[in-house]
């Protein structure tokens, strides 16, 4: 299940005694415990019926107590016990969800991690509630991620901007979601979201970044890298060195993946993980670069990276650093 199946069927008034979240990205449980503490009981019941645990300071023993409790003027109380990876005998809660009480939702949030799902504890869970097991998405999903959550908001976005954002922010949703959140405030109702409203309310040059980066080079456009380097340069908290490299790793292996591709536009898009929009892009640098040449700029990167953090390299700074395999990768 997903977590806004969780969610949708809240609204619905469907409720099981247990919710289980568990697994390596943070959002999707935070967006189902926040939901849980603010949205489904009342204000008015919530000072009754809404208790909330963090795994540190509680022990199982006042766990099961508060969800044996029955609900005061109200069909149904709600326990939260947050940072569940944290609290010691975890396994006892078994006791309860043995035998959950209907009239209480338990939500139990399990960061970073999961049970063995070849365990009692596991397979009890499963029978008893709901399981959402959570898991951090590749880059390239991140684009789309961010379109689905702008149209979510009801309201678009474009590829450009999409990629712009998940470029710049990397794999973190809870700051996408922050940025397109602080977009959807600024912005009139139904603008579609651009590349200026990404440069003037998330603070990403629409000019000078690493997409324009990644353009400028699989065109063989050097004056258009310098002058990005030299902005890169100048605004070092814009582009560090240590975000652009893997960022163009990731952009020479998907060239590079394209001589192993058959099929036409469609099986070439899913095979790099790319929107079809921008598949032109990557197929004018491979013939460009041909398949030697991305797999140079592979190995180059590899070796910047290296001298990147101090190892092979006479303290070089990052700017000249990036100048150097900028300069060697479009210039055998």
């Amino acid at each position: 299940m997903e977590y806004q199946d969780i969610i949708k069927e809240w609204k619905s008034n469907k409720f099981r005694p247990l919710y289980w979240l568990e697994g390596e990205e943070d959002f999707f449980i935070d967006q189902v415990v926040e939901y849980a503490e603010h949205k489904l009981l009342s204000e008015a019941d919530q000072g009754f019926n809404l208790t909330v645990f963090y795994g540190k300071d509680t022990d199982w023993a006042t766990v099961i107590n508060a969800c044996r409790r029955y609900p005061m003027f109200a069909e149904r109380q709600v326990v939260i016990l947050k940072e569940a990876q944290a609290m010691r005998d975890l396994l006892k809660l078994e006791a309860y969800i043995t035998q959950p009480l209907e009239s209480t939702v338990f939500v139990v949030a399990h960061k970073q991690g999961k049970l063995d799902g070849r365990s009692k504890m596991s397979k009890l869970i499963k029978e008893k509630g709901v399981v959402l097991a959570t898991k951090k998405l590749y880059d390239n999903q991140l684009p789309s991620w961010a379109e689905a959550y702008v149209r979510g908001q009801g309201l678009a976005i474009s590829e450009k901007a999409c990629v712009l954002l998940a470029d710049h922010i990397g794999n973190d949703l809870s700051r996408i979601a922050n940025e397109i959140d602080k977009l959807l405030v600024n912005l009139p109702a139904g603008k579609k979201i651009d590349e200026s409203d990404i440069e003037k309310y998330v603070g990403i040059s629409k000019e000078y970044n690493v997409f324009e980066l990644q353009n400028a080079l699989g065109q063989q456009d050097i004056g258009k890298v310098m002058r990005i380097v030299k902005y890169f340069t100048a605004n070092p908290k814009a582009a560090p060195i240590q975000m652009v490299i893997p960022a163009l790793y990731n952009y020479f292996a998907k060239i590079s993946l394209l001589f192993g591709v058959k099929g036409g536009e469609k099986e070439m898009a899913s095979a790099l993980g790319v929107h079809p929009f921008f598949l032109k892009d990557y197929t004018a640098a491979a013939r460009n670069y041909g398949a030697e040449g991305a797999e140079r700029a592979i190995l180059l990167l590899h070796q910047y990276n290296l001298r990147s953090i101090g190892i092979g390299d006479g303290g070089n700074e990052d700017g000249e650093l990036m100048k150097e395999l900028l300069f060697r990768i479009m210039r055998p």
